[in-house]
């Protein structure tokens, strides 16, 4: 907070972390994914940081808002990717790649979503309080999506867990089936904002 650090510098810095855990993952064996999964920690402690940094300093942008998302899309497309490679050069099933391949195709269909429906959308950096307090939908499906964001964020204790147990590539399948899941649900809500 008090260094001359910025808030992208913090993202980039989490992207490298990222993109190293997938890699690390490559290998498959239990060492490298437990390293693997301890890198993938420091990528989430530094995503949070850097929104924290940026509210702070007074450093929000729109620039900063898409470039957190961007790392958080190439990072998971690339240690889902990463991981069912892994897991297939370890079992030697092809089973595990392609649930890595669905895992981040639906990552990729959340994220191309994202970009479509924020290409209006105000940043939180350009509203006031009142429009920030209002702007909260409170239907199911919405309760729905905001919980899956909130698991979302503990996603990397989960992965740590499942490593420390030597399975993490079992993560794999309900990846692969939750990602459709959530961007089947941000198109059906943006759907349902689009046509009332």
């Amino acid at each position: 907070m008090r260094t001359s650090i910025t808030p992208n510098q913090i993202t980039t810095l989490g992207m490298v972390f990222g993109l190293a855990a997938g890699l690390v993952c490559i290998k498959g064996d239990y060492f490298s994914m437990l390293i693997g999964a301890c890198l993938f920690l420091i990528c989430y402690v530094l995503d949070n940081c850097d929104g924290e940094i940026a509210r702070i300093k007074d450093m929000r942008s729109i620039l900063g808002m898409r470039y957190d998302t961007f790392v958080d899309w190439i990072v998971h497309a690339v240690f889902f990717i990463c991981l069912g490679w892994g897991a297939t050069s370890i079992t030697g099933q092809q089973f595990w790649l392609w649930a890595g391949m669905l895992a981040f195709f639906g990552g990729t269909m959340n994220y191309g979503l994202e970009l479509y429906q924020n290409r209006t959308k105000p940043h939180s950096s350009q509203l006031t309080t009142e429009e920030t307090s209002t702007q909260d939908d409170d239907t199911k499906m919405d309760r729905f999506v905001l919980n899956a964001r909130i698991i979302r964020s503990d996603f990397c204790f989960i992965v740590l867990a499942l490593s420390l147990g030597g399975g993490l590539w079992f993560l794999l399948p309900p990846a692969a089936i939750g990602a459709q899941a959530y961007w089947g649900l941000q198109f059906t809500r943006s759907a349902r904002r689009w046509h009332p």
